[in-house]
């Protein structure tokens, strides 16, 4: 079928699963760091717009956080099932660094997560504040430990094969391996911009229709300040990242430029778009910048960047596939970065909040980081290819023994429970969104805070429910 074998439909099962499980994740790192700010900001300034803004976010982290859960124990699984030979080559590497993960992130998050989700009004304000900090510092946790085992699949070190497995000698070094720093801090920092974009494009979708109110508008200038400060940071990092994959992945490097050739002593070209085709070992139609793609990678006007064909055929990524994703993290991130400048030179004119163009090019961004993230993903795995360890197993070796039937139909299941699934837990999700946070506007209320008499707050709840107590007073749950 179309050309396919079982291990394509390995690979296809595998990315598809991943697609999905990273977008959670990302979320969840930014919402958590996010509800540790804003508790910050209300215990220090007792500004309720902040503690309305809490409530309101962790319904949505609560959602997400679940299904980042669910998600991820299928990826798990997948090792076993489908990389079986590649759990039995690397797995006294990878499945003590998914353990590490579990033992400190997972716990500290499950551990700290019901006072921070349920016991608003049952514990005191430094302790429900100090669990909220803990989630946060979780989600990063598992960050590191995960980015740690993907970093050594993609430059190991710290190891010798011994019978044909890979026998850890250094853990210091298989953790902190060549890639894993860079890794670390693309993808966390992305996770933050994803966010900020995400919480920007919510609150622009309300002042459109109209809904304009303190917390709204503390959305929107919260994430445009975490855009403006954080996207050109990114591009930094990114860059940095670069000069590591040219040093030790350089096939990457040459699939991600549609670079085939160099010619002479001449500098390498910047391919800024065209076809690279795998067949004809050229990239058609190529608008090129002479000299750009040296200064950029080799930060000199005369070094040369390793082409495609100095790689054998069957050690190259597929450069169609890499040259484009790469392109369109690199053309998202750069509207990122115009994005935080529109709104500081809207800020200066006391137009960031009604200004309909930027707000609606903030509500068109709202799934650009998650988009970039996926495309970079793409660009770091497939560029990767042929290897699943760099250098040292192939992917066509790693899969199990599957047939192409037995793989079609898990497959289909996969596609088939994860849209239903995933799919009514995200329209959830964008239920609350489109609710916004609820404001108890010329209402006397006490404070709110932790430890105070007060209808607790319900995470998952996305209905107006409202109630009468023992004087038969409605309360409006917040």
């Amino acid at each position: 079928m179309f050309g396919l074998e079982a291990l394509d439909l390995a690979r296809i099962q595998f990315a598809f699963t991943i697609s999905f499980h990273i977008l959670f994740p990302a979320i969840t790192i930014g919402l958590a760091s996010y509800l540790a700010v804003l508790e910050g900001l209300w215990l220090k300034t007792h500004n309720d717009t902040y503690r309305d803004l809490y409530h309101f976010w962790s319904k949505i982290f609560a959602v997400n956080f679940g299904m980042g859960v669910v998600s991820g124990l299928v990826m798990a699984y997948q090792f076993g099932t489908n990389w079986s030979r590649f759990s039995d080559f690397a797995g006294a590497v990878t499945g003590p660094l998914l353990t590490y993960e579990v033992l400190t992130a997972f716990f500290l998050e499950a551990g700290f997560l019901g006072v921070m989700l349920f016991g608003w009004n049952k514990v005191g304000r430094g302790l429900h504040f100090f669990a909220t900090v803990m989630v946060a510092i979780g989600t990063l946790i598992s960050t590191f430990w995960i980015l740690a085992s993907n970093s050594w699949m993609q430059t190991p070190q710290g190891f010798e094969i011994i019978n044909g497995q890979v026998i850890p000698t250094d853990w210091l070094a298989v953790i902190f391996n060549p890639s894993f720093p860079y890794r670390l801090m693309h993808m966390a920092t992305a996770a933050f911009v994803a966010t900020a974009f995400f919480v920007g494009s919510s609150a622009a979708w309300h002042l459109l229709r109209g809904k304009d109110n303190p917390a709204i508008r503390t959305m929107l200038s919260m994430a445009m300040w975490m855009a403006l400060i954080v996207a050109p940071i990114q591009a930094v990092i990114g860059d940095f990242h670069g000069l590591n994959t040219l040093e030790h992945q350089p096939a990457k490097i040459a699939a991600i430029e549609g670079h085939w050739e160099n010619k002479g002593d001449e500098a390498t070209p910047l391919i800024l778009f065209g076809w690279p085709d795998m067949k004809e070992e050229r990239t058609k139609f190529a608008v090129e910048i002479p000299y750009l793609g040296s200064l950029i990678l080799t930060h000199s006007l005369d070094k040369q960047v390793p082409a495609l064909k100095e790689f054998p055929p069957e050690d190259r990524p597929n450069s169609t596939i890499v040259f484009w994703s790469f392109r369109i993290m690199v053309g998202l991130g750069f509207l990122m970065i115009f994005t935080g400048l529109w709104s500081l030179w809207l800020r200066k004119r006391d137009k960031l909040y009604t200004s309909r163009p930027f707000l609606y090019l903030a509500l068109w961004m709202g799934p650009s980081g998650l988009i970039a993230i996926l495309a970079g993903w793409f660009t770091t795995e497939i560029g990767r290819q042929p290897w699943v360890v760099y250098g040292l197993m192939r992917t066509a070796d790693a899969s199990s023994n599957h047939s192409f039937m037995q793989m079609s139909i898990t497959l289909i299941l996969f596609v088939v429970v994860y849209f239903a699934l995933f799919g009514a837990g995200l329209g959830y999700m964008m239920r609350l969104v489109r609710k916004g946070p609820k404001i108890d506007e010329g209402k006397e209320t006490n404070d709110g805070g932790p430890g105070q008499k007060r209808t607790p707050a319900r995470p998952l709840s996305a209905a107006d429910d409202e109630h009468t107590d023992a004087d038969h007073t409605v309360t409006k749950e917040i």
